[in-house]
């Protein structure tokens, strides 16, 4: 019923009007038939609809989503400044079977995003830690350490792509 009122509002046009800037309107008389409602309808409201739809999808699209993509960008760029010398397209230079594929990572006993991060970390064999805090000195990189987000960041874009074959890691 509501619909209907708001329909009939919409087709209350003036009966003197037929075109106004370039618009049909349905009918010149002030009531509408069932049939002509339905095309007032869309022909009334489609518009407003369509700019509100528009206006919403933000909102529609999951934040989660938009943020889980924004991480995978930076775990990206975080790996292409730190990783991608030694681990180019998940595998290894230094060590063949220390590779990033999910067969040898899960053999190596590194098959979670904790034990990718503790590695990242600390550092393990000829790997050298990134964290902050790393120690013992030997252990750890000479070079720019990364944040404890960052190394988050970087674990779950590694895991991300050992459970996807790193077919693509968007150069």
């Amino acid at each position: 019923m509501v619909l209907l009122t708001a329909a009939s509002a919409v087709c209350k046009w003036p009966p003197s009007m037929k075109k106004s800037r370039g618009k049909e309107y349905v009918r010149e008389s002030a009531f509408c038939g069932e049939a002509e409602v339905k095309l007032c309808v869309i022909k009334g409201f489609a518009p407003p609809l369509m700019a509100a739809l528009m206006a919403f999808t933000p909102l529609i699209i999951s934040p989660v989503s938009i943020g889980q993509t924004i991480d995978i960008q930076k775990g990206a760029s975080l790996f292409g400044t730190s990783c991608i010398g030694c681990h180019d397209a998940g595998g290894n230079i230094i060590q063949p079977g220390a590779t990033l594929f999910a067969k040898d990572l899960e053999r190596n006993g590194v098959n979670t995003e904790e034990e990718i991060y503790r590695i990242t970390y600390y550092g393990k064999g000829r790997m050298p830690g990134f964290g902050e805090k790393c120690t013992p000195r030997g252990q750890c990189t000479f070079g720019p350490r990364l944040s404890e987000e960052d190394i988050k960041l970087l674990a779950e874009f590694v895991k991300l792509q050992a459970d996807q074959g790193w077919k693509d890691i968007g150069n």
